[in-house]
């Protein structure tokens, strides 16, 4: 598909990821600005982001075994014990020209659709200003992709003055590679083959090249990720810090 870029990730965490002093103070001390009392939740859920630029992570922990209406699949692998990396964020700018796309190489995709939440002891329901097509999980390793749209581009100049306190302001500026390793089915490449347009294949490796954003899928017999910040700010170059399986790196 063309016009791709990554948005943000979604990371399975656990309660000190949220609440410990230590940690959020760890993240802070990479040049990552991290409040995570703020953000969106719910009775059942609770969602920290940490803004880099225009891409963000989005950390999520259930609190409720119905998720408080968050998304179903995640929620059920959360409660399983599911850590890191469980959703990753591509936008795109025709969701559904795309999804027409993706049907027709026989790709098994969700049709685009708002996501919604119910709060405020279930009266209210909020519908937040885009749409998300879920592509199938993938076999070899324990996350999906998944596109997003941003209903106009009003909404997203409106999100955008939300995305703070923001790491740019500390010269990290957003998300340049995502390396996972781990190993790939053949079924979880035909969809890569599907979704990405520019990609390079080795025996070990493959290269997805999304303008000034890379994604690598490195074979290996451990699951791990690898999330790289561009950083220009000599204080905070090559520091790092790691949650759960997923590692955050300044270059």
């Amino acid at each position: 598909m063309k016009n791709l870029k990554i948005d943000h990730l979604v990371i399975n965490v656990d309660k000190f990821i949220q609440e410990d002093k230590e940690l959020i103070n760890s993240i802070h001390s990479i040049g990552l600005p991290y409040k995570p009392r703020w953000g969106k939740g719910t009775k059942g859920f609770k969602v920290s982001n940490i803004w880099i630029g225009k891409e963000y992570f989005e950390l999520v922990r259930i609190k409720a075994k119905d998720g408080g209406g968050w998304i179903k699949d995640w929620t059920t692998k959360y409660l399983d014990g599911h850590r890191g990396l469980i959703g990753f964020a591509l936008e795109v700018n025709d969701i559904e020209e795309t999804y027409q796309q993706l049907l027709s190489q026989n790709v098994n995709v969700s049709p685009p659709e708002p996501l919604t939440f119910r709060w405020f002891f279930n009266l209210l329901t909020k519908t937040m200003p885009w749409r998300n097509l879920y592509l199938p999980e993938f076999k070899g390793v324990p996350f999906q992709f998944f596109l997003q749209q941003l209903n106009d581009e009003k909404s997203k100049t409106y999100m955008e003055q939300y995305m703070v306190p923001n790491s740019r302001d500390n010269a990290i500026e957003g998300i340049t590679e995502v390396n996972i390793y781990g190993k790939l089915t053949e079924g979880d490449k035909k969809v890569l083959y599907a979704l990405f347009e520019d990609y390079e294949e080795s025996k070990d490796l493959l290269k997805i090249n999304l303008g000034a954003q890379t994604i690598r899928f490195i074979t290996s017999n451990t699951y791990r990720v690898e999330v790289v910040l561009k950083c220009n700010n000599k204080d905070y170059s090559n520091k790092k810090i790691n949650i759960h399986n997923l590692q955050i790196q300044n270059s």
